[in-house]
């Protein structure tokens, strides 16, 4: 999801660049949250305290597994390195090689400083146990470990972690006969997990605005709790839960269940501790009907926000993945994402992958943009006529309009299509909006002066800071942005009829807005936008080369010659609507007359 900043950015973004491209093409005339049985609670931060849960050393029946030496395993693969101990049968720490924190250090997922597990439930006789307090017995094989527990009469308890050669998922199996002989089987457990959240980005408070619990349903799918509130927030989910995550800007603990849970209790609270992000907890519920069975199945992971990796997981897990609202979502998914994962998969220079990226999307959109330049030179071309239009009405908007309509039909031009174009590729510039901070491949891969290009470059830092949110640091890449785009303009109002008066200089100062709106957005996107304004004004030199207005003149006057002896062709549906809103206009006009 967007924080609250970039939803204003975005919303900011979207109306200033429709508005900029209507004026500039001379043209005429949080993601709703689904409805859910839940509960939610929403405290103030400042009454917060946060403690760690006490742990129940209750045994089972009598004195079983109180006692013993707490020893660590370890199991690892190409991607992660998991270690565990031997009381409570716990995940330990879990270190992602492949990656580095901002301040390149080691990457865990999962310390003893910043993780909580307890698995709760009844005995025999109603005494409430946690199974991870227990001491067990290790066995180890290649790509497994078993933690074993006992009682006198052979019941067992165990715990079994596998872990493939490849990929961020480890299986959690939990078995034994002693699932039904030491615990109250109509009781249910509830397995929680507590996440304090490390500070592992450049940008602390960017990674908290993107830090909360995901969940997923099979009644109504993805959803979560409010990641941009500085309150904690509180959700009762009574309904079953297949999966759970503890998402941070660019990497996700969750667990999936094989039997969903039973329902869950989520929490969110910010904390502005030193080092630290959120603390975020699940208590799940595992049924009394699951625990009868002979095993309890769960899947962990611990990895990346990257698309075709948590989609990997399967039941929409790469929703953890933010691409957008539905349409743009769609265009994120189905082009631009497996596009760009192809790009990287024969180029190492992600600078570079961001340029081919331009260059293929400026391809695919020429055409619209031919359309749109030669209709911004008709209407060029037609400005003397509607100068003298103006002259004609002076001040009387409605006759302005209604002779400019008349003229439009008379020599068949429609205003709105050079809109159209524009409008066509709102889309893609949306969908980068949302890709580009959200992507995961761009994480600390660096590009000229960026050493990161998932957020903001800074080659400059201020010793104050700007007022309407530009910030206390310079990025190059928005001014380089901001200096293309005013080019842009000034080239395109060569060409634009539209741009004269407020409208000019509206037309310039709309950069100089984006410049404020996206100095602190990831600066992949400010060099996305900046090689598309180059790619975008080359196109235009180009285009003006292959288009004559003279001629373009001539074939307007032809076609008016046409129209006036009935031999212009069949109307479009835009021109015969225009003419029947005018015969209507003049009929109102002899009505009141009479």
């Amino acid at each position: 999801m967007l924080d609250r900043n970039q939803t204003i950015g975005l919303v900011l973004f979207a109306a200033l660049t429709i508005a900029y491209f209507f004026f500039m093409s001379n043209q005429a005339p949080e993601q709703p949250v689904a409805q859910s049985a839940t509960t939610t609670s929403v405290v103030k931060q400042d009454s917060i305290t946060t403690t760690t849960p006490t742990k129940l050393v209750v045994a089972p029946t009598g004195a079983i597994g109180t006692q013993g030496e707490n020893k660590e395993v370890v199991l690892e693969n190409e991607e992660l390195k998991i270690t565990f101990q031997t009381q409570g049968a716990l995940i330990k720490d879990v270190l992602v090689k492949k990656y580095l924190t901002f301040d390149k250090k080691p990457l865990h997922l999962i310390n003893p400083g910043n993780n909580f597990f307890a698995l709760n439930g009844l005995n025999r006789n109603n005494t409430p146990i946690d199974l991870y307090a227990l001491f067990y017995e290790s066995t180890v094989t290649k790509n497994a470990v078993t933690f074993t527990v006992a009682d006198s009469s052979g019941n067992k308890l165990t715990h079994t972690y596998t872990l493939p050669d490849k990929g961020f998922a480890l299986s959690y199996e939990i078995g034994g006969s002693a699932l039904k002989t030491w615990l109250n089987i109509a009781a249910p457990l509830e397995l929680v997990w507590n996440n304090s959240v490390d500070k592992i980005e450049y940008d602390a408070e960017l990674s908290r605005a993107k830090t909360t619990v995901n969940y997923y349903t099979p009644e109504e799918g993805f959803d979560q709790l409010d990641e941009t509130t500085k309150d904690k927030v509180t959700e009762v989910v009574e309904r079953p839960i297949k999966w759970v995550s503890l998402k941070q800007k660019f990497f996700n603990v969750g667990i999936i269940a094989k039997n969903d849970f039973q329902k869950a209790e989520l929490s969110n609270v910010p904390t502005e501790a030193t080092g630290k992000i959120k603390n975020l907890s699940a208590k799940m519920t595992i049924s009394a009907t699951s625990i009868q069975k002979d095993t309890l199945a769960f899947k962990f992971f611990f990895g990346p926000n990257h698309y075709q990796i948590c989609k990997a997981v399967g039941d929409d897990y790469e929703k953890n993945v933010y691409l957008g609202w539905p349409v743009i979502n769609g265009i994120n998914r189905f082009v631009v994402v497996p596009v760009f994962n192809f790009l990287e998969g024969k180029i190492a220079n992600y600078g570079v992958i961001i340029i081919i990226l331009v260059l293929l999307i400026k391809l695919l959109l020429l055409p619209l943009s031919y359309k749109s330049y030669v209709s911004m030179a008709k209407m060029k071309v037609m400005k003397p006529e509607l100068d003298e239009i103006k002259a004609e009405h002076g001040d009387d908007a409605q006759k302005v309009q209604a002779a400019q309509m008349k003229l439009y039909q008379q020599v068949g031009i429609n205003p709105l299509s050079g809109c159209i174009p524009v409008l066509l590729q709102m889309p893609i510039l949306v969908a980068m909006f949302n890709f580009f901070p959200n992507s995961f491949e761009l994480r600390q891969q660096a590009f000229l002066w960026a050493p990161d290009l998932s957020t903001y470059d800074y080659p400059i830092l201020l010793p104050f800071t700007v007022p309407f949110g530009y910030g206390s640091h310079v990025s190059m890449f928005t001014i380089l942005m901001t200096i293309s785009t005013l080019a842009y303009t000034y080239i395109n109002n060569q060409v634009s009829t539209a741009a004269t008066g407020p409208m000019k200089i509206l037309s310039y100062a709309m950069p100089v807005i984006f410049m404020f709106v996206l100095n602190s957005f990831p600066a992949g996107l400010s060099f996305y936008y900046f090689m598309s304004n180059i790619v975008t004004i080359g196109q235009q030199l180009i285009i003006r080369r292959f288009v004559d207005e003279t001629s373009l003149k001539a074939k307007l006057d032809e076609n008016r010659v046409k129209i006036a002896s009935g031999q212009g062709g069949k109307k479009s549906k835009w021109m015969q609507k225009v003419e029947d809103a005018m015969k209507a206009q003049e009929e109102i006009k002899k009505n009141k007359k009479k």
